[in-house]
């Protein structure tokens, strides 16, 4: 026959380890929510950046082109100048030696920052609405915007 004092404390003991779990599990669940959104938030305008390299490499000049078009493309980067630049006798030609080496996040597009061998590094705007190529704007990134990986780096990576 059991006392009357034996379940003392035991429906505490159970609620007590009810709610760290739920905290446990609720912190897990926003870091790992968190943690795919920085993951996931550029994913269409990299797979843009992907499919233009690609097309260039394919020597798809056109179809390339057209994922700069914009109204105003005839009259800013003409398909020439494009094929100028980018074409079998362009600037960037070897679209194998382009490496992309970062992204930085803006409110209306990313910036992809473009290292290629013989040239000075630039970047490539992709702009989220309309997933529109373009070179990087000046200032880099109008308007607000976070910087977390690069502070990061800076902090802790020893470099920009």
């Amino acid at each position: 026959m059991p006392g009357y004092l034996d379940e003392y404390g035991v429906t505490d003991a159970r609620r007590e380890r009810l709610r760290k779990r739920i905290i446990i599990w609720g912190l897990v669940a926003v870091m790992v929510g968190t943690s795919a959104f920085f993951y996931f938030r550029n994913w269409g305008e990299e797979r843009t950046v992907d499919r233009f390299v690609s097309l260039l490499k394919q020597q798809k000049y056109q179809e390339a082109y057209q994922l700069w078009q914009t109204p105003d493309s005839a009259k800013f980067y003409p398909p020439e100048k494009f094929a100028e630049d980018w074409g079998p006798m362009g600037l960037y030609k070897n679209t194998a030696a382009m490496e992309i080496k970062g992204a930085d996040s803006c409110d209306t597009g990313v910036v992809f920052d473009v290292a290629y061998p013989g040239a000075e590094d630039f970047g490539l705007w992709v702009e989220r609405k309309t997933k529109i190529i373009s070179f990087a704007p000046w200032p880099r990134c109008p308007g607000p915007h976070l910087q977390i990986w690069r502070f990061l780096k800076s902090r802790f990576g020893g470099g920009s």
